[in-house]
């Protein structure tokens, strides 16, 4: 799907009053004029925080669900506004980000560096994320390049926690 704005109209806004664009736009985290992204994966953060106390089958459920979600969530916000992978929609950003946590060593200090590599890796889009990037569309397409980052920083966070310990 093409967007329908060119490079000079404003990207449409989102209707937080609907679901789907509440959840898309991370409960209106990507409507920051500034690094909707990085928002996103703020508020991924805060979610991870309650999260990291299940047990590990019950943390790779729930993300499960957080991803079969996106992919429809994404994909049906997109279409609403005409847009794809509007860069408000930040549901990818915190599947990627809850991705990246899987098994990471507790501690704020891991939650940071988490965010940090996450970061990276989403933004600097490495082949192969810079490829499903540009090549992937609809729902599945805009969250899979933060999949990819989610795993590249994941197996990054545990080679470290490895390499200290």
């Amino acid at each position: 799907m093409a967007s329908t704005t060119s490079a000079r109209e404003p990207l449409p806004k989102p209707s937080l009053d609907k679901p789907t664009h509440l959840l898309a736009f991370g409960f209106g985290a990507g409507c920051s004029p500034k690094a909707p992204g990085t928002m996103g994966t703020l508020l991924a953060v805060a979610l991870y925080l309650p999260l990291s106390q299940l047990s590990p089958a019950g943390y790779a459920l729930a993300l499960v669900i957080i991803v079969v979600a996106g992919v429809w969530l994404c994909d049906r916000a997109s279409q609403d506004l005409g847009v794809h992978d509007h860069p408000g929609i930040v549901w990818d950003e915190i599947a990627g980000y809850l991705l990246t946590m899987v098994a990471a060593p507790p501690g704020w200090l891991w939650i940071a560096v988490g965010f940090g590599l996450f970061r990276l890796f989403d933004i600097w889009k490495p082949w192969p994320i810079g490829w499903l990037d540009r090549r992937v569309r609809g729902g599945l397409g805009i969250m899979l390049d933060d999949l990819v980052a989610g795993v590249f920083a994941a197996a990054c966070l545990q080679l470290l926690a490895l390499w200290l310990s």
